[in-house]
């Protein structure tokens, strides 16, 4: 059990039959009255943001999110299918499942599957991901003191703000949180 007063960021929590994440938190003593705690929670199985006040005192319980690491290995269009590298066995996910998560992941590459209970929710893709470049305008070198940018499509499919100077079949690194471009990538 956790009591309101002992929540932070990145907390996992059961609360009225759902599982939710702690976004934010803010501990408030009001000049009259007792102190709260103000809180935006996401429900990590749907997704939905949402608003909560509690008193300091009241108790939860935390929920534990089983991080596994496996290895992604191709979608046949409907479902995406992963290996477990230590025991081999294997899952399909829904593309449903999925979402975006997979936009900048090569196959045979390793990502967190994320589960609560046994039911799979959420995919954690690596951090930094090197991709090349396979679509995109002429490069060139000029006036780039402003932070021009250009789309560029790497070889997953997704969609990437690049600088000017790159060119296509150039490698470069991407934030997949952001989905932004970080730098090139000498080979």
């Amino acid at each position: 059990m956790i009591s309101a007063g002992d929540l932070r960021n990145g907390v996992t929590m059961e609360y009225e039959g759902e599982v939710y994440s702690v976004l934010e938190f803010q501990h408030v003593k009001p000049g009259k009255g007792a102190a709260f705690v103000r809180t935006r929670l996401k429900n990590i199985k749907t997704g939905a943001v949402v608003e909560k006040t509690f008193r300091p005192t009241e108790k939860m319980s935390k929920a534990h999110i089983d991080r596994q690491d496996m290895q992604y290995l191709y979608t046949d269009g409907e479902l995406y299918h992963f290996m477990n590298n230590e025991t081999f066995d294997q899952i399909a996910l829904n593309a449903s499942d999925v979402g975006d998560a997979l936009k900048f992941v090569k196959e045979n590459e390793t990502v967190k599957i994320l589960s609560h209970d046994g039911n799979v929710f959420g995919i954690e893709p690596p951090l930094f991901v090197e991709l090349e470049i396979t679509e995109t305008e002429p490069g060139f070198a000029g006036n780039t003191a402003q932070g021009a940018t250009k789309p560029a499509i790497v070889e997953t499919g997704a969609s990437v703000q690049v600088p000017l100077f790159i060119n296509q079949g150039e490698i470069i690194k991407i934030d997949t949180r952001t989905g932004e471009y970080l730098s090139r990538v000498n080979n």
